[in-house]
């Protein structure tokens, strides 16, 4: 089926031209700002839980990642290496709506993140009517397993990534008469990015799931490059963290396992190919 055939209420396909397929987008699209919208207000209401204990959370000594981890050590009995150096650095706001302007942001990012089920609700009604029945049959619960896997990350950046990449820049230092004073907007726009970026990281199997169905990638390819995948994750991995072996494990483990569900769902999506092929010859 064409990308611009839309399924009509009386089951007939009708053909939309480019301006009708223009106009169902913006419907979409207007949806999803008003849920974002909606996420927005809720977040509003909640601001100062928002600000104080989220946002703001990874800068307090009392944050869940730095006593779980630090009693998780001691507990394997390895000391003070898994605890986390306390947030050693002053803000401030060196701009008249600096502060603003900040949390109109966290609003506006929150909302998307509260919404982010409903906004891939709309997109996916958008590109469904393009898709083959046997093609709607594989793509089931695909809004869960998208938001599912979208909410993970985003919890994984904001409890380990992002704590742990805010104290090494925290603690480090060229000299020691140079004290670190960030500005909110350089301390929010270091913890979107590390929260978000998480999120969309772990649609990693679900990319690859599609670009194997469209033949883009295969599972030999994802493993003949296997060794280089767990190298570049590492060195990223070992970058954001502080310098020792153990964070940086714990840190690629998760990404290392969405790499290997990656494989196993492009092996998967392989051998109903040929399936469908040898029914097809018979």
């Amino acid at each position: 089926m064409s990308l611009f055939n839309k399924k009509s209420t009386s089951a007939s396909t009708a053909e939309m031209s480019f301006w009708d397929h223009i106009d169902e987008l913006r419907k979409h699209l207007f949806r999803s700002a008003l849920a974002v919208v909606a996420g927005a207000i809720v977040m509003a209401v909640y601001n100062n839980f928002i600000v104080k204990k989220v946002l703001m959370g990874p800068t307090h000594p009392d944050f869940p990642t730095y006593e779980y981890l630090c009693k998780l050590g001691k507990y394997l009995g390895m000391g003070d290496k898994l605890c986390l150096s306390k947030i050693n650095v002053k803000m401030q706001s060196n701009a008249v709506a600096g502060q603003f302007n900040v949390y109109l942001n966290i609003i506006l990012i929150g909302g998307f993140i509260i919404a982010f089920p409903y906004i891939f609700w709309q997109f996916w009604k958008f590109i469904k009517p393009a898709l083959k029945k046997n093609e709607l049959s594989r793509t089931r619960g695909v809004i869960f397993w998208v938001s599912l896997l979208f909410f993970i990350g985003v919890l994984f950046g904001y409890f380990f990534i992002a704590p742990y990449t805010i104290n090494f820049f925290a603690n480090f230092s060229l000299d020691d008469n140079i004290e670190n004073f960030w500005t909110i907007a350089s301390y929010f726009n270091t913890m979107v990015p590390l929260i978000l970026g998480c999120g969309l990281a772990f649609q990693l199997p679900l990319v690859l799931f599609f670009l194997a169905k469209i033949d883009v990638v295969s599972s030999a390819f994802l493993k003949k490059y296997r060794k280089h995948a767990i190298l570049i994750i590492t060195v990223v991995t070992s970058i954001i963290t502080p310098p020792d072996i153990l964070s940086t494990i714990i840190c690629s483990i998760p990404l290392v396992i969405l790499y290997e569900i990656s494989i196993l769902l492009c092996v998967r999506v392989e051998k109903k190919k040929k399936q469908e092929e040898a029914e097809e010859w018979s």
